[in-house]
């Protein structure tokens, strides 16, 4: 596979994923938080809501998993980008790879940091498991192939799971 190949690949696969992260799931009718629909003012205790919180969800929830849809979509925008500009450059398919590598062990790193954060424990243990996936395609033989089997699918989970 050339590398203008593997490139091209990266960056459609990474755009996939972000469009597919930001898509609205099912029937919901307010935006995901942090998504590229919502408010940037607007956060869980502003919010007008059709259910309450419930009393196990922790008050920090919207703002960790708006923070982890954003580092999400901006690495993916950095690696869309990368791959783009690397046409021109000639990398070899290796010199690629290390590169999406580091971008997603940034990510994983970047992902880690909310998990942290986050006070609910479902929404800590979410993050956390986001972040080891992350992990293993920083650690993959493949990790362009890793994003099309396995990152595309990150952004779709955390819209469904990661509200609060």
């Amino acid at each position: 596979m050339s590398a203008t190949t593997v490139f091209r690949a990266a960056a459609l696969v990474t755009m996939t994923a972000l469009a597919a992260g930001c898509q609205s799931a099912g029937e919901d009718t307010a935006a995901p938080a942090g998504g590229p629909t919502a408010a940037p003012t607007v956060s869980a205790e502003t919010a007008p809501s059709t259910a309450p919180t419930t009393p196990g969800t922790a008050a920090n929830t919207a703002a960790v998993c708006a923070a982890v849809d954003k580092l999400i979509i901006a690495k993916s925008k950095e690696i869309a980008a990368q791959s783009a500009a690397a046409a021109g450059r000639q990398l070899t398919p290796e010199q690629i790879n290390a590169q999406v590598k580091a971008d997603l062990a940034d990510l994983a790193d970047g992902v880690r940091g909310q998990a942290v954060r986050a006070e609910d424990p479902e929404i800590k243990a979410l993050v956390t498991e986001t972040a080891r996936k992350i992990d293993a395609g920083a650690k993959s033989a493949t990790p362009v192939k890793w994003l099309s089997s396995t990152f595309v699918a990150i952004p779709q989970r955390l819209t469904r799971e990661c509200r609060a």
